[in-house]
Order: structure tokens, then sequence, then C-alpha cells
């Protein structure tokens, strides 16, 4: 029998749940069996989110990313070496649990590492999904709450792919700027063209009109985004609350400006707090503004 750690190490465990983050007060009022699974999960995430960085170093980045598609596929058989993976491999259910998913996610960091930009806004659920909703999905596994054979394309696959989409896009409206100035074009290429929008436009310190209109409709796309995610049946609220946590902090962090005050995290604790506490009593999953 595997010795579980006792817990994930540092710095790990910061990158994964800031304090005052969206991902923190998910994993803090998540269901109890998923909140090992949650921290080692977006441990991943925010390991291969730091090697995406528009400012990280390229070629770095590419021999990292590389690393851990290797590392990736040596979960998956059981004998992973990161100190993450080791983590994720001791938990209960992950001899149960498939990890090969997760190579999709790495061949989408990747993609996006090489600078390989959308040219499709077709394209785009899908690469925010391996890049947000896979990772979510086992986490899930490794809870006890794996979706059922019959389950593709259900309100929970659902659910999870509209709070990924969301995600990007919230991340896109907040970073685009800096991308653009690192030759980065994270929005699909043809709805900029579409809407005559050149890399000029996209590093002026204030958006052209017809930029503005663009980012806008993005804006309300991200909304109506996570509005979807609370379309998780009543049934499956209590297991999968930190998806509704995630989307409710997702979409008041969309309506308002940057501030990072004390008001706005206590702010964030109560809506987090009570978005958690209606999924658990199986009731509304959005608190009010």
């Amino acid at each position: 029998m595997r010795a579980r750690p006792r817990s994930l190490e540092e710095p790990y465990r910061g990158r994964a749940v800031p304090p005052a983050s969206a991902r923190y007060f998910s994993w803090l009022f998540a269901a109890p069996e998923a909140r090992d699974p949650l921290l080692g999960v977006y441990a991943l995430m925010a390991e291969w989110r730091g090697l995406m960085d528009p400012a990280a170093e390229a070629s770095a980045a590419r021999l990292k990313i590389a690393w851990w598609q290797q590392e990736i596929a040596r979960l998956a058989r059981g004998a992973p070496v990161h100190p993450i993976t080791r983590f994720l491999g001791t938990l209960p259910r992950a001899e149960r649990v498939d990890f090969a998913p997760l190579g999709a996610s790495i061949e989408a960091a990747a993609r996006q590492i090489a600078g390989a930009a959308l040219e499709h806004g077709s394209e785009l659920a899908a690469h925010s999904a391996a890049l947000h909703a896979v990772p979510l999905a086992i986490a899930a596994r490794l809870a006890g709450t794996p979706a059922r054979e019959s389950d593709a394309g259900s309100a929970a696959e659902r659910a999870a792919g509209a709070l990924a989409e969301a995600d990007y896009l919230a991340g896109a409206l907040a970073d685009y700027r800096r991308a653009a100035h690192c030759g980065r074009v994270i929005f699909p290429v043809d709805e900029l063209l579409a809407a005559r929008i050149e890399d000029a436009d996209l590093i002026a310190g204030d958006p052209p009109a017809h930029l503005q209109a663009y980012l806008d409709g993005q804006r309300r796309r991200a909304a109506e985004l996570y509005a979807a995610t609370a379309e998780l049946p009543r049934a499956e609220r209590a297991a999968l609350r930190h998806l509704l946590v995630l989307a409710a902090l997702g979409a008041k962090r969309l309506r308002e400006r940057p501030a990072g005050t004390g008001g706005r995290r206590l702010f964030d604790l109560y809506l987090a707090w009570m978005t958690a506490r209606r999924a658990a009593r199986n009731g509304s999953p959005v608190a009010e503004d």
C-alpha cells in the first residue's frame, strides 16, 4: 500500500490556492472529499499556467512543458516523480482513475506556449476545455463523483465546459494587451479579422472603439457562460459546489474594476460561502449580489 503524503508540499500548495483567490475559496468551501483532489489538480494547473504566461522565457517553457508531457505519462502508468503528481497518485481513488486525459491539457498548454493562435472561434470551446475542464473532471473522479458512462454531453459536463470557456475569456480580457506586447494573440483570429482589429489596436493604451465593442461582446459572452455553469442538476450541486463558487466569483470579478481591496476580499468570502452553502442544501446555487 502506498503511503499517502500528509499534505501537498510548499511552494506548490501556495501556488495552487493563493489566498483570497477564486481557487482558494472554491477549495475552502468544496465538498470534503473533493478538497485534496482539487488541491492537487489546482497545483498542476498553476504550474502549467506559469509556463503559459506571455512573459515566461519561451525556450525554457517549451522544455518544461515537454517534461510535463512525460510526467503525465508516468502518472498514467502509476510511476510519477514530481511532488504534485506523487500527491495525486497517492490519493485514495487514484488507482481507479485514468490520468491519461491530462495529456490533452498538456498539448493545449504546449500550443499556447508555442504562440499558436486560435484560428477560428469554433476552436475556443475545445481549447479551453482541455486547459480547464479536463483537469476538473479528473478532480471529480478522484473525489468519487465520476461521470457515468452514458454522461457524454451531460449537464455536469456542459457546466464544466461553460466554466472553462468563461475562464479563458475572462483571462483573455484581462491579459490581451500584455500578450500582444509579447507577440501573442489570445482571441480567435477570425473574430479579430471580422472586427477589423489590428495588432496595433491590441497594444493601444486606450482601446479604439471597434476593439472596445469586441471586448464588450466577449465580456457579455463570458458572463453568459458563467451563468450557464449554474445549470447543474440539483442532485449534483453539493458534490460539485466548487464549480459554482468559481462561476459566482468569476462573474463578479468580470463586472468590477480591478481593486484588490480588503472589502472586495471580504465580499468574495461571503459570496463563496453563500454559494457553497446553498449548493450543499440543494437550493439555488448563486447567492444574490
